[in-house]
């Protein structure tokens, strides 16, 4: 599966941004999508994710803040972030599990100034 990731940016904090995904194939052939992000120094961790039944995960930090979704129609996943904090600053990548493969976006990166 390729994707294709958009929409980080320059932000203050408590400002919004909603980053896109689009993957090259149908959805409903894809177990899982989501968002992981890396901080310098920190390892890559999950944000949320979405399964292709529509279930959806977050991490604690961004509960009730961050909101994932779809668009079966254009194979797009969305992510929109709202309140972003400092701590959100991070180089974010879409990834997609497929036949139990998992394949990565190129990770574009949301900067939160305070």
């Amino acid at each position: 599966v390729q994707l294709q990731a958009s929409g980080g940016g320059l932000v203050q904090a408590g400002e919004s941004l909603r980053l896109s995904c689009a993957a090259s194939r149908s959805f409903f052939s894809i177990a899982a999508m989501g968002w992981y992000r890396q901080a310098p120094g920190k390892q890559r961790e999950l944000v949320a994710d979405i399964t292709s039944r529509g279930s959806t995960n977050y991490a604690d930090s961004v509960k009730g803040r961050f909101t994932i979704s779809r668009d079966n129609a254009k194979n797009t996943v969305y992510l929109q972030m709202n309140s972003l904090k400092p701590s959100d600053t991070a180089v974010y990548y879409c990834t997609a599990v497929h036949l139990s493969l998992r394949s990565w976006g190129q990770g574009t990166q949301v900067t939160v100034s305070s």
